[in-house]
């Protein structure tokens, strides 16, 4: 190459590693300038020293092993080389090499270290837990060793060995090919193929790499208890390892040990060739087929398959054991349930469970939240609410929140620019809530909080702030997905858009920020990094950015706690809390491990996903994991971005373990945490998944039992979309299940039986005196209680119910959308509820709470569809007592089948003015919904079913006296045909 080309290439390189150095360390100190922020600068500077020092130990390590070798292997070339065609072809090579044999040795230990510390710096993690192991306090099962060892320990030392390997194997390669460059080794020619120096250096390196293996066979002796062997399907050694694997593993490694002693000695002391040695390395693989594979498989088939269930059971209760005590379900309370009464009680109109049942779908109302209590285009809730409890005026009740933030995608094509994104549109503003089972001005929720003027409508919402926010402005959300510039200005131009004044709400009120959330940008110096980092040249050039600017990144909760604690895997679902004035995000951190031995292993990703995974719950990494602890409880304040973590699990070694690898100041004890605070803990919807998931199959802790499968359950998929096979969410509820003392507010779920639809059990996760409480109800074995997705059908099913659900539906121009279905344990029975919303067909229509589908017992024998809860149970209450349930029979539906052949006769007197009456309904309704009034769409839909009453009073009153009674839900001449109650469209739901 030319000098010129020589030139050209070196500054072609000099400008790709200016680049790429000038991307490295902006990224460095932005990142840097953040957490110096958030005030965790102990977790950058603690994970980068972590990463270099893994970086240069094990890339140095590596690269200075493979430059001794082919260094070594070069200065025992021999110095005479007999002549032959092999040799004259290898000289030119030679003639390339030796003169800068420094140079290439040192380029290639260079580039293999490089790309082995690569892989070294993404192990700090196992790192940092090796230097800083606690004690579990369990002992494994087979080695009595603490569990601590395979938490802490195993990872790193087994990742090690893997390095070790690496590096004799790259040996090897590299030794052979200067040995045979350089002639100590030849394929051509008399005499000896291999010189003695060349034999003795690349026997050492392969005798290394059997010693490598022999204590690659101790470690496969712990790592049976993390491996899926037990029958059927479980983790863990079972019978044919512990007694055929573990000993062949334990002779194999002194096989090993033996057979690395006979390469050195018979190869370079004895016989002086590569005979023995090789003969020995084939006995090591022959004792490795014949004692680690064929003796083990003649076990497991004829010793263990014969009595397979016998065999397996101390190792199956192993698991079970392992697993509950991994997951947090060894202190389950499990309690039988009779779900005996199938008639409602009379108690259960007044029952306070009943009554506090959450009505609103937090799904389902976003809209309604974003429409009514917008204002603004640009203002979002969201694709989902969040529910939460709060205390107004001594009672305590469930209540639908949200906070309004600013949606960039809502913005007007004039919104959009550069200025407008980044420093005017920069918050949202306040908190909205309403009851969870208050429905107001026909089917709206009765808001109590977060109001922008005072134009709400008269008994739509509240008159006064129920829950009062001291600092309402939302800096910080799960829709903050750009930077904000902020406090640009001083207090004689406030430029970013606050909210409309309670008096003029055509004038917007204009704020400042004067938080001490962001970071600094006022030198120029930072305005030109951030202008690098973000290509945006506005931060040079804007009058919006100067001295008194701050700019805010990595905004939304769960990136900035996932930020300052890389550790931790965060719940999918923040939620929002008024906290001492302030609205603050509450998130649920989990510390995972994939070694607890004998502990089941799941996917995250898998374990975790339902009906509203990815439609306003965020999804976790596909990780594989077989131990998980809800151990801390993460909040970042709306105004100012401050994250705060606090400790929830106090006997979590392995969080322990990582406070003390920062320094034993990262996490907040406790003790310290505020009871305003925790008064707003709720159990994780994410833990509870998981937990019910395995509950399904570990509630069976009988080996037999386990074994045979047969009382297994299963997770219900959603009641209206159950052939799309995606789970039904779990429900939060301030209710008081049988059992327990008072009401919590608890996260609940059933289950049926694997296989079929009929109810099996009840989970609900709590927390009493601050501690996790898991608690099932189980019901008895082939009970005849209706599952979530046969209540649905049934109670869709009912004649009465679908005739109105089909006026309600209106001929297709409106959908009736479902709700959560709730299952609640009442009076010795169970008692559903699903509430019934309505969206007319106009664009953006709002879904409004219409109905309430209720049922108890077996669910299709008690059916109503009513207004409200209130009168819903009523009427329940008023079926038990009027109509006792009929005999069981087959193909009992509980609807007629109209009479055929006859045509219907003419209406006369009241019947006749009933029907005209239900006849104007129906236009009422199709007008409101057309003029796109939902406040008079909401009263002609009552109007409506006032008009259907009267209609079939009138019906029952004009019925001949000869006519036989009808079933306990269905009218005389209410016909059962007509669409099925699923045809109109239905929505996921749940929360």
């Amino acid at each position: 190459m030319s000098r010129r080309g020589r030139v050209t290439v070196g500054v072609l390189v000099g400008v790709f590693l200016l680049f790429t150095l000038l991307g490295w360390g902006i990224d460095a100190y932005t990142d840097y300038l953040w957490f110096d922020e958030v005030d965790f600068t102990g977790v950058y500077t603690g994970v980068l020293l972590t990463r270099l020092l893994l970086f240069l130990a094990i890339g140095l390590g590596m690269a200075l092993i493979i430059a001794a070798n082919l260094y070594l292997a070069y200065r025992l070339r021999p110095l005479l080389r007999p002549h032959s065609a092999e040799q004259a072809t290898l000289e030119r090579y030679r003639m390339v090499l030796q003169p800068r044999l420094g140079t290439w040795i040192s380029a290639v230990a260079v580039v293999i270290g490089f790309f082995a510390g690569l892989s070294a710096q993404s192990r700090w993690k196992d790192w940092m837990l090796f230097q800083n192991s606690q004690p579990f306090g369990v002992k494994d099962p087979q080695f009595n060793v603490d569990v601590g060892f395979y938490v802490f320990d195993y990872p790193l030392l087994r990742y090690v060995l893997g390095v070790g390997f690496t590096a004799i194997v790259l040996s090897v390669i590299g030794a052979l090919a200067v040995h045979y460059i350089f002639g100590g080794v030849r394929l051509q020619g008399v005499g000896d193929r291999m010189t003695s120096a060349a034999r003795a250096h690349l026997t050492t390196l392969v005798a290394v790499f059997v010693l490598l293996k022999a204590v690659a066979y101790i470690l496969d002796r712990r790592a049976l208890l993390l491996e899926q062997h037990v029958s059927p399907g479980l983790y863990g050694a079972g019978y044919t390892d512990v007694n055929a694997l573990l000993p062949a593993k334990e002779i194999l490694a002194y096989i090993s040990i033996v057979v690395a002693i006979a390469i050195i000695v018979f190869s370079n002391a004895v016989m002086r060739n590569l005979v023995w040695p090789g003969v020995s390395l084939a006995l090591l693989a022959i004792s490795a087929v014949a004692i680690g594979g064929i003796y083990p498989l003649a076990v497991q088939n004829f010793q263990v398959q014969p009595s397979l269930a016998d065999k397996e059971a101390p190792y199956i209760a192993r698991s079970i054991e392992a697993t509950r005590a991994a997951f947090g379900l060894s202190d389950t309370q499990t309690r039988a349930y009779p779900a005996s009464s199938t008639v409602p009680p009379a108690t259960l109109a007044n029952n306070p469970s009943a009554q506090a049942v959450r009505l609103i779908d937090p799904q389902l109302v976003s809209q309604a939240y974003t429409q009514q209590q917008q204002v603004r285009g640009f203002y979002d809730f969201g694709p989902k609410l969040d529910v939460d409890r709060y205390t107004i005026d001594d009672k305590t009740q469930d209540y639908v929140v949200g906070v309004r933030e600013i949606n960039d995608r809502a913005l007007t094509e004039q919104q959009q620019n550069w200025l407008n994104r980044h420093t005017v549109f920069t918050h949202g503003y306040g908190m909205v809530a309403a009851p969870a089972n208050d429905v107001v001005c026909g089917g709206l929720p009765y808001f109590v909080s977060g109001f922008l003027g005072d134009d709400q409508q008269p008994g739509c919402a509240s008159d006064q702030e129920q829950i009062k926010v001291d600092q309402p402005r939302i800096y910080f959300g799960e829709q903050s997905t750009e930077y904000a510039i902020v406090g640009q200005t001083d207090n004689t131009r406030k430029v970013e858009f606050d909210r409309p004044q309670p008096q003029d709400n055509n004038a917007e009120e204009r704020y400042t920020y004067d938080g001490q959330g962001g970071v600094p940008i006022g030198s120029f110096f930072r305005r030109l990094v951030f202008a690098i980092k973000n290509t945006e040249s506005n931060f040079l050039l804007s009058d919006a950015v100067n001295e008194n600017s701050r700019l805010m990144y990595v905004r939304d909760p769960r990136s900035r706690v996932e930020k300052v604690a890389p550790f931790l895997t965060i719940d999918g679902d923040p939620y929002p809390a008024v906290v001492d004035g302030r609205i603050k995000w509450i998130l649920d951190g989990y510390t995972t491990s994939a070694t607890y031995p004998y502990s089941q292993q799941i996917n995250l990703r898998e374990e975790t996903q339902d009906e509203l995974t990815n439609r306003g719950t965020f999804a976790l990494a596909r990780d594989n994991i077989n131990y998980m602890r809800n151990s801390v409880k993460a909040t970042v304040d709306a105004y100012d971005g401050t994250v705060t973590l606090y400790e929830f699990d106090e006997q979590d070694p392995v969080l322990k373990a990582w406070n003390q690898a920062f320094g034993g100041k990262l996490i907040t004890p406790k003790a310290q945490t505020p009871p305003s605070l925790q008064a707003h803990f709720r159990y994780p919807a994410d833990m509870f998944k998981v937990q019910r998931n395995l509950l399904a199959r570990f509630h069976v802790t009988n080996p037999a039992e386990y074994f045979s499968g047969q009382d297994f359950w299963q997770v219900p998929n959603a009641p209206d979309n159950p052939d799309q096979a995606v789970k039904q969410p779990p429900y939060y509820l301030n209710v008081e299940l049988p059992g327990q003392k008072g009401s919590r507010f608890q996260l609940t779920s059933a289950l049926t039986p694997n296989g079929r639809d009929n109810l099996a059990a009840l989970i609900s996760g709590s927390y009493v005196d601050g501690q996790p409480q898991l608690e099932v109800l189980e019901l008895p074995d082939q009970t005849a209680i209706q599952g979530p997705v046969q209540v649905h059908q049934r109670m869709t099913n009912n004649a009465t119910v679908r005739s109105e659900l089909t006026l309600l539906s209106n001929s297709n121009q409106s959908q009736v959308l479902y709700g959560n279905l709730i299952s609640l344990p009442v009076g010795e029975g169970m008692l559903y509820v699903e509430p019934v919303y309505v969206k007319s067909g106009q664009q953006d229509a709002v879904p409004l709470l219409q109905k309430v589908l209720m049922s108890y017992g077996d669910g299709g024998t008690y059916v109503v569809l009513a207004n409200n809860l209130k009168d819903g149970l009523a009427a329940l209450v008023a079926q038990g007592k009027n109509q006792p349930p009929p005999a069981t029979t087959p193909g009992n539906t509980g609807t007629n089948p109209p009479p055929s052949g006859t045509q219907p006769p003419a209406l006369t007197g009241q019947l006749a003015q009933a029907a005209t009456a239900l006849d104007k309904a129906i236009a009422d309704v199709r007008s409101a919904q057309q003029s796109g009034d939902f406040a008079k769409y909401g009263q002609s839909l009552q109007a409506l079913d006032k008009a259907m009453t009267d209609f079939q009073n009138a019906q029952k009153a004009a019925a001949p006296a000869t006519t036989p009674p009808a079933g306990p839900s269905t009218p005389p001449s209410t016909p059962a045909s007509g669409p099925p109650a699923s045809t109109p469209a239905s929505t996921p739901s749940g929360g």
